[in-house]
């Protein structure tokens, strides 16, 4: 299978159509074989709008979902982002590619050993994966300027919103009205200042393990 093909109609065919037009986000894309982040046995339907299972319930998302959920967290090269779940790390070789610190929580630890393995072959030193339960974000190594949650959540605990630096973006998927789901961009403006701007409908996002249903969700 000719992947760099595969590639390039990716961004050409699919990712440009969606609405992703931002030149840094394409280079990105192109620059990053998603084929070496995707298990071997899957590696056919690495550049295709499909959700690659990972087992354990896990999936990848799509190449247009993580190529729109990366455009609107509107990035800088000097930022510091968090990445709540890292899953193969393809996302987190985006993030890398595209920021100056990447700090990645993954809760499965075979997940973080494999991602690190394939950002390490890619020669990544800005990124940083470490194991534990992202669902309130990771404080510990906040402030930051970005926050990309990967998986869908039934509300957004307030715990991520007071992670971000002043200015800072979050891009997340929340349950709107199951079996739809909605992309959001909360900023923060001040100390206690924020805005959300609903961004787009999705349908199928697997959810972020930890965070406990509710009935509604929570800005």
């Amino acid at each position: 299978m000719d992947f760099d093909k595969a590639r390039r109609n990716m961004i050409e065919s699919q990712v440009r159509t969606w609405e992703v037009l931002d030149d840094r986000i394409l280079n990105a894309l192109d620059r990053v074989p998603r084929h070496e982040f995707v298990p071997e046995e899957s590696r056919e339907w690495a550049y295709i709008d499909y959700q690659v299972p990972l087992g354990i319930g896990e999936h990848m998302l799509s190449p247009l979902v993580e190529a729109r959920l990366l455009q609107e967290l509107r990035l800088s090269p000097e930022d510091k982002v968090l990445e709540v779940g890292t899953g193969t790390g393809y996302v987190t070789a985006l993030l890398a590619e595209l920021a100056k610190e990447v700090w990645s929580v993954e809760v499965t630890p075979g997940f973080k050993v494999e991602a690190e393995q394939r950002l390490g072959a890619r020669g990544y030193d800005n990124v940083r994966v470490e194991v534990g339960d992202g669902s309130r974000g990771w404080e510990r190594q906040g402030p930051y300027d970005a926050i990309l949650v990967t998986g869908a959540m039934p509300y957004l605990p307030e715990e991520f919103k007071e992670q971000l630096n002043r200015g800072g973006r979050l891009v997340c998927i929340l349950d709107n009205d199951p079996p739809v789901q909605e992309a959001y961009r909360i900023t923060r403006l001040g100390e206690d200042a924020f805005s959300e701007e609903a961004l787009f409908e999705l349908e199928g996002i697997p959810h972020l393990r930890g965070v406990e249903k509710k009935k509604e969700f929570v800005f």
